[in-house]
């Protein structure tokens, strides 16, 4: 078969609250970078945008392989970042569903195009596969840079594993199509940690996969021959008068804000909600997203062998931020620990901004520049709480 020779394949095509719910489920041993791949390739995608960064390019290797495969309609290797994020913004001009992916000091690269994809209405999902961004130069996993697109406008999805990377990968596209949210979705995931290992993950057939995007059904109209292109962003007036250019970003940043929230009722659709709760009655929790809620998660189960009162919670979206449930959750709480892998505790700041008593959190244990999290650290902090003696060296 030449490059340009690819099978057409007949597919079942299905609404998200089927495929999430109701498909037919095996259960596979892949790697996170594969549970995403595989989830892009069930969801119809109509082009896919890429440039390699370690440890993305696992995931754009295997969308590439989908696209060949027929899965996905068209596939663009970009020059660089900053061209490739500016890509997607200019194919979504034509209506289409998009993915893209990347990591690290290559989301950096891109951020100036990526921070303007919600204000121009871009709905597309980004896979973002976290590492290392600052010197001495590493390519191990943080999430530092997560930090910098909590203010991008976009939702923010946060999986734990690689079950969660295939979900969480497939409801963006459901969320970011919506026509009351319509701005990108991105779903953020540890590098190497979750990446590059294996685990278990139910995933449903390919022959099904999410039903074609309608562009019609679209608060900023696709660019055809029957739709021409509309002035906005360089009009005159708009660049012009300062009176104009105040009072219409400031309206559309709003309007931005207010798409990002109702994407709450989405999340809780199709994900469940926006955070997991065990043990509600706790009077300590672990609050943690990510990667490092597999670790709070075993933290947990060894409060729970040694009958300590202590809780989970798992936050899945950072944007929105689920301050109310979060609030509700902890409102007995005497302590909240807050385990993540990176230095400033970006996760912690808005935890603490999300509660009434934001002395009672406890801020880390954090490991960063590819470090990982050992349990010990969460306990030490869990008999600390609870004024428990222990023999743990660290």
């Amino acid at each position: 078969m030449s490059a340009i020779e690819r099978p057409t394949l007949t597919k079942t095509l299905k609404d998200m609250n089927y495929l999430l719910k109701e498909a037919p489920r095996k259960q596979h041993f892949i790697t996170g970078a594969q549970a995403m791949a595989e989830a892009v390739k069930r969801a119809n995608v109509d082009m896919a945008i890429a440039y390699p960064i370690t440890p993305q390019s696992e995931v754009m290797h295997l969308v590439s392989d989908a696209y060949a495969q027929g899965h996905i309609k068209e596939f663009y290797r970009g020059e660089e970042e900053l061209g490739t994020m500016s890509a997607i913004a200019g194919a979504a001009r034509a209506g289409i569903r998009l993915f893209s992916a990347t990591s690290g000091p290559g989301l950096l690269r891109g951020l100036e195009a990526i921070v303007s994809w919600s204000g121009h209405r871009v709905p597309a999902v980004l896979g973002i596969l976290t590492r290392v961004i600052n010197a001495p130069l590493s390519i191990q996993p943080d999430n530092l840079e997560m930090a910098y697109m909590l203010y991008s406008g976009g939702v923010m999805l946060h999986a734990e594993n690689q079950q969660d990377t295939f979900d969480f990968t497939l409801a963006a596209f459901a969320i970011t199509e919506k026509v009351d949210v319509y701005i990108p979705v991105a779903v953020a995931t540890e590098g190497f940690f979750v990446t590059h290992a294996k685990g278990y993950v139910d995933m449903f057939d390919e022959e099904y996969a999410y039903k074609d995007f309608d562009s019609v059904a679209a608060p900023v109209p696709a660019m055809d021959n029957e739709t021409p292109p509309a002035r906005i962003q360089r009009d005159a007036p708009v660049q012009k008068s300062n009176f104009m250019s105040y009072l219409i970003h400031s309206v559309w940043q709003q309007e931005i804000w207010d798409c990002n929230s109702r994407a709450m009722k989405y999340i809780y659709e199709y994900l469940g909600g926006p955070i997991e709760v065990q043990n509600p009655d706790a009077d300590v929790f672990v609050l943690a997203s990510g990667c490092a809620a597999a670790q709070a998660r075993e933290a947990h189960r060894y409060a729970q062998e040694e009958g300590l009162s202590v809780g989970l919670i798992k936050v899945r979206s950072i944007r929105p931020f689920p301050k109310t449930e979060i609030r509700d959750a902890v409102k007995n709480a005497k302590t909240i620990i807050v385990p993540e892998h990176n230095i400033v505790g970006w996760l912690c700041t808005e935890v603490k901004a999300a509660i009434p008593n934001g002395g009672i959190v406890v801020e880390g244990p954090r490991v960063f520049g590819g470090m990982t999290l050992p349990v010990e650290l969460i306990m030490v902090e869990i008999y600390d709480a609870l004024g428990i003696e222990h023999n743990i060296k660290l």
